[in-house]
């Protein structure tokens, strides 16, 4: 990844895929959470995509230009990044193919019920008054339950979802019980999980699930994806795994239910 100077509260990356990506400065920027999330995305080529909380719309970039998806429609909360995400669609050339939309998943137009293959989401991570930062700053609404928790996120997606549509989302491991309790109350069943781990030695600091409205009960742990051999070295090395999906945006054969 390589940047440039835009605005003064704001810098042009150019990221995977040939995507070039402005992003603010003081907000969350594209990291290896969304990518991966990107990655897991089971390709849909004529499928309809919601992408809830999509902040800078990296996710569903990527997922355009890799033709994951016939469309995608990214609800953002805030305005200033809802404006961003058709500021990087715009550039990127994809406007036929990403509709942005400013609204919180709580208020998502009944119309668009029952309509969606696929939801996916980076959701808020952390609970509300957790953390240091001003509670009304965009990367603390982006990284807190402050606009709506877990269970708003799996409610808006069973609303967009057909039945027996995919859900996926990437979450902590240490809210995992939220997470699923969240999804089966909003009837996603898990139906596939990875274990992301820094390295060998380290705890896992991700998960991504996979989910289907309607599913039967039944879940799938697939091999661990293990990033670095060192996490602590410098410069960081990529496992052959991580080279793989950084290479391919899609996970390996071993990662998909046999």
């Amino acid at each position: 990844m390589t940047s440039a100077v835009t605005e003064s509260n704001e810098r042009k990356d150019y990221v995977n895929e040939n995507i070039t990506l402005v992003q603010k400065r003081d907000g969350l920027t594209f990291g290896t959470d969304a990518y991966l999330l990107y990655a897991y995305l089971r390709k849909n080529s004529n499928g309809l995509a919601a992408d809830l909380g999509a902040g800078t719309g990296i996710i569903s970039l990527l997922a355009a230009a890799k033709g994951k998806f016939s469309q995608i429609y990214a609800f953002e909360i805030q305005e200033s990044f809802a404006s961003l995400i058709e500021r990087n669609v715009s550039e990127n050339g994809f406007s036929d193919k990403i509709k942005t939309l400013c609204t919180p998943v709580q208020n998502i137009g009944s119309e668009l019920f029952g309509r969606f293959d696929c939801v996916f989401s980076n959701p808020p991570y952390m609970k509300k008054g957790s953390g240091f930062l001003n509670e009304k700053s965009e990367k603390y609404i982006a990284r807190h339950e402050v606009c709506g928790d877990i269970n708003d996120f799996c409610s808006a997606a069973a609303k967009l979802l057909k039945y027996s549509g995919s859900f996926y989302v990437v979450w902590r491991p240490d809210r995992l019980t939220d997470l699923f309790d969240a999804m089966r109350s909003s009837k996603i069943e898990p139906k596939r999980i990875t274990v992301v781990y820094p390295d060998a030695k380290s705890r896992p600091s991700l998960v991504l699930v996979e989910g289907k409205r309607g599913g039967s009960s039944g879940l799938f742990f697939t091999k661990p994806l293990i990033m670095h051999p060192d996490a602590s070295a410098k410069p960081l090395v990529y496992t052959e795994e991580l080279t793989y999906i950084y290479e391919n945006g899609e996970f390996g054969e071993e990662y998909e239910r046999a």
